[in-house]
């Protein structure tokens, strides 16, 4: 009868066990995700709350009446509300780790039911209950303990990436950063593309794994240049990149409150970044932020290379005046170009930096700072079929490139309404809230109509707008796609519509 209580234990855990699986997988099979977005999605909205203290009382029930455990069952098997099991913007992918994890989890599911197995059936239900209403922390205990054994599983295509550096011996330029990274890497692959022969690591792929397959599938024989986008969740991951790819080239483009919520201090985040300059012989840093510029002033033994939008007395600049920037080198004036939409002069500043560094004539660099594009989905500006001007800024979410969206929406010459669509920005710790709220009250001063999309920072953007005192037409929408659904409907050739961020579906 045990062997049976438990056999339906298992079965019931399937639905909840492949939600939870999603959402580590979204996050990167990072322990402690399942936990922390459980908490979200059964806070998130009041059916969600009534749900889950259901499931906790049918629980506390089983233990008088066995029976009762089917309430704590039909919970698992419903909720949360709004998080399915398959995924529509980031569905399930059941790659070699997630079926490992998804092993993982059933045995440590089953090695609890078996322990529980020793006391009777009333326990293999009662803790089988608890297992299957808390199944977010087992699958969390899962990841935690593979992670080691998939970090050595990796050292072999570690090795190999380190091997094929050394044989095709590239310059290699590491870039880092809270925001910026993907904009100027591509920016510097436009400026020396057509003077070195050039390899960036593609899109999001600028973790540990994901930089030594970048090496692995495309670095080539006769390779110049290696662009090395590095990212980092906390201290130590880029300091463990930089030992076997190590940079000639640093870039530390910007310290914000992106990933707060992870490294907990802008001090934190600072020192985890500056892990990228152990090794370099050059640094190039954005000094227009002011930890950076403090923090380059501290270094020594060090070439430093400072790249702004602001300050004329940088190693590079490139000041934004009118509808024109102003390209200097060493306080020289290189040249004037007209300004590019959707693209940050201090990320372009230091692009040019890192070409001048590589050894690139100065002046034949800035000749190809006019003609640099935006990132696709970072402050594209495309026409619709309908004559509606749209602003695709879905992949960013940090308050400063938010402002620099909304700024690019403000400046558009259109006779009609200016609309914003958006989930606000995530992880940033303690500030999200504030963050959330000021760019809200920003979107009331500069634009006619806010969507606020999904319910992770609905309460935040509403008190924003609330706060401001703005007549702005607020408009709340589920899912991204409704909001579509509503431009499509209510704007048209006249107006223009600024799209930033945007979440997948494992978020409330």
């Amino acid at each position: 009868m045990s062997i049976l209580v438990a056999l339906a234990w298992l079965i019931v855990s399937i639905p909840a066990g492949l939600r939870w699986l999603r959402v580590l997988q979204r996050e990167h099979y990072l322990g402690g995700s399942a936990t922390r977005f459980a908490f979200r999605w059964w806070t998130s909205s009041p059916q969600n709350i009534v749900l889950v203290l259901l499931g906790l009382v049918g629980l506390v029930l089983t233990v008088l009446a066995p029976e009762l455990a089917s309430i704590t069952a039909l919970v698992v098997i419903l909720g949360p509300f709004g998080l399915s099991v398959r995924g529509r913007t980031s569905q399930l992918a059941w790659t070699r780790r997630l079926r490992v994890l998804a092993l993982a989890t059933g045995a440590v599911e089953c090695l609890v039911l078996l322990l529980a197995s020793l006391f009777g059936v009333t326990s293999v239900v009662v803790v089988g209950g608890a297992v299957v209403l808390f199944l977010p922390v087992v699958c969390d205990v899962a990841a935690f303990v593979l992670a080691p054994l998939e970090r050595r599983a990796s050292e072999r295509f570690i090795s190999q990436a380190a091997e094929r550096l050394s044989r095709v011996a590239p310059t290699v330029v590491a870039i880092t950063g809270s925001y910026g990274k993907t904009s100027t890497k591509n920016h510097l692959t436009a400026l020396i593309g057509t003077d070195r022969s050039v390899v960036p690591s593609p899109r999001s792929f600028n973790n540990r794994a994901g930089l030594a397959r970048a090496i692995n599938e495309h670095l080539a024989p006769g390779t110049d240049v290696f662009i090395a986008e590095m990212g980092t969740y906390g201290p130590g991951e880029i300091a463990d990149m930089v030992r076997w790819c190590p940079p000639r080239i640093a870039v530390m483009t910007a310290i914000g409150p992106v990933h707060l919520e992870r490294f907990g201090s802008l001090e934190v985040t600072l020192a985890s970044k500056a892990e990228i300059t152990s090794g370099a012989s050059i640094v190039v840093v954005n000094s227009d932020d002011p930890l950076l510029a403090k923090f380059a002033s501290g270094l020594s033994g060090i070439t430093v290379l400072k790249a702004s939008a602001v300050d004329k007395t940088a190693d590079v600049a490139i000041i934004a005046r009118d509808r024109e920037w102003d390209i200097l080198h060493e306080r020289k004036l290189l040249a004037t170009v007209a300004a590019v939409p959707g693209v940050q002069p201090s990320n372009a500043a230091c692009a040019f930096a890192v070409a001048v560094a590589l050894g690139i004539d100065p002046e034949h660099v800035a000749a190809r700072v006019g003609v640099l594009g935006a990132v696709e989905n970072r402050q594209n500006v495309v026409q619709a079929p309908s004559g509606l001007l749209v602003i695709d800024d879905t992949f960013n979410a940090n308050p400063a490139g938010a402002a620099a969206a909304l700024g690019l929406l403000s400046s558009l010459s259109i006779e009609g309404r200016r609309a914003v669509v958006t989930p606000g920005m995530i992880e940033l710790g303690s500030e999200q809230a504030k963050e959330n709220a000021a760019f809200a009250a920003a979107v009331a001063s500069q634009a006619d109509v806010l969507l606020v999309v999904g319910k992770t920072n609905r309460k935040a953007l509403l008190a924003g707008v609330r706060g401001s005192g703005s007549a702005l037409e607020v408009h709340e929408v589920r899912y991204r796609q409704d909001a579509v659904e509503w431009v499509r409907a209510n704007l048209g050739g006249r107006d223009a519509v600024l799209y930033e961020n945007d979440l997948p579906d494992h978020y409330p």
